[in-house]
């Protein structure tokens, strides 16, 4: 099922003269249509927060939905309440409203497993999940991680379609240096199981020996010096077996690429009221619209607190230095020094805000202001949810 229309959801903000249009959060949960959010951004800025919170008002909107996250921080299954997340949905207790919310916890290695077993015949899956080349690839190839995230998303929407299990999918992307990598790794993938140093290796498994070229034997030859022997051997075997696995990991992996640019899919930038942060932002935003990638807005978190407009950085300032001309140092003049802080602090993210505003005129944002302590729970996580329903 798809929306009937890609059209970013806005609030009734949208349009004022130098302000961004606001997202309407709300309304992207309670549409039907709209079967995968992605939450997206640099590290540390709170993807996963923004995550669960999403995926908890959106079950306790009525949706039946799951979400899966790739922190390793496991700080989703604290706010849960569940002891420990992995590859398998669990059910999250004290969900109110007519919804159901499931939290799972990417494996990487078990669903590069699944995939394997699935594409290959019982005796050779065995072969390849018992290579020790396999295991270092699976457990630690760059890219793995955010292909696998990829893998494991179209597993649980063909299983979702299946079974109705689930209306709603909410990912937290992986955490990494680039936010790019989530859409990269599928052809990173490919490109390495396509490379020269794959169809060197082989080389000795698609025909006789005496058919190798000298050239190969030398190259062979001088890997055999580097690594030794017995690992080129393990490579070597992997290789030739997984070689007829190619073909399926290229095929899943365009399948789930063209579910993401679906109007079911919509996708969130998450970001932090920093230059950096916002930055790329910006770039992970031009980049889904050259994929042609359905993107719903910004979520702009940790924003500093509001402030009185009546009493600029400046005036606070300068009463504070009176004070301190008279009395000295005291609570008053140290109260109106933190408020001056805080407004040149709303400022400079406010203005932050407006260049990224003035560049992408049309992106919807949302933006949650900072907590006075961590969230740990589903209290904390509805707190978030209602301030990105706020705008």
């Amino acid at each position: 099922m798809s929306r009937t229309t890609s059209r970013p959801r806005v609030g009734p903000l949208a349009g004022h003269a130098g302000r961004a249009p606001v997202l309407s959060v709300d309304e992207l949960l309670d549409d039907q249509g709209t079967r995968i959010i992605v939450c997206c951004g640099s590290g540390g800025v709170g993807k996963t927060t923004t995550s669960a919170a999403l995926a908890l008002r959106a079950a306790e909107r009525g949706r039946r939905v799951v979400v899966l996250t790739i922190d390793p921080a496991r700080r989703l299954a604290q706010s849960m309440g569940i002891e420990e997340l992995d590859n398998t949905p669990r059910p999250v207790a004290g969900v109110e409203g007519g919804g159901s919310l499931d939290a799972m916890m990417l494996d990487m290695k078990r669903t590069f497993d699944e995939v394997v077993e699935s594409q290959a015949t019982p005796e050779k899956a065995q072969q390849i999940l018992g290579n020790p080349f396999y295991v270092a690839l699976s457990s630690s190839f760059a890219g793995t991680q955010e292909y696998m995230a990829m893998e494991k998303l179209g597993q649980i929407r063909r299983q979702a379609q299946q079974d109705g299990s689930y209306d709603l999918i909410v990912v937290d992307t992986p955490p990494s240096r680039s936010a790019l990598d989530f859409l990269d790794a599928p052809e990173r993938l490919s490109r390495f199981l396509d490379g020269r140093f794959i169809k060197l290796l082989l080389a000795p498994a698609k025909g006789p020996a005496k058919l190798m070229t000298a050239g190969v034997g030398l190259v062979t030859n001088a890997l055999t010096r580097v690594i030794g022997a017995q690992v080129l051997r393990d490579m070597q075997t992997f290789v030739a077996a997984f070689d007829t696995l190619f073909g399926g990991f290229r095929q899943r992996a365009q399948q789930t690429f063209t579910l993401l640019q679906d109007d079911e899919t919509a996708f969130l930038v998450v970001a932090a009221p920093e230059p950096d942060a916002l930055r790329e932002a910006a770039y992970f935003v031009e980049r889904l619209s050259e994929d042609r990638m359905p993107l719903s807005g910004l979520v702009v978190n940790r924003a500093g607190p509001s402030t009185r407009d009546d009493l600029s950085a400046d005036e606070a300032m300068a009463a504070a230095a009176r004070l301190e001309s008279r009395n000295g140092s005291g609570l008053t003049s140290g109260l109106l020094r933190l408020h001056a802080d805080r407004v040149r602090l709303v400022e400079r993210e406010r203005q932050l805000r407006s260049r990224f505003a003035a560049a992408h005129p049309d992106v919807p944002t949302a933006v949650v202001p900072a907590l006075a302590g961590d969230v740990h729970d589903l209290t904390g996580l509805r707190r978030i949810g209602e301030l990105l329903a706020s705008g």
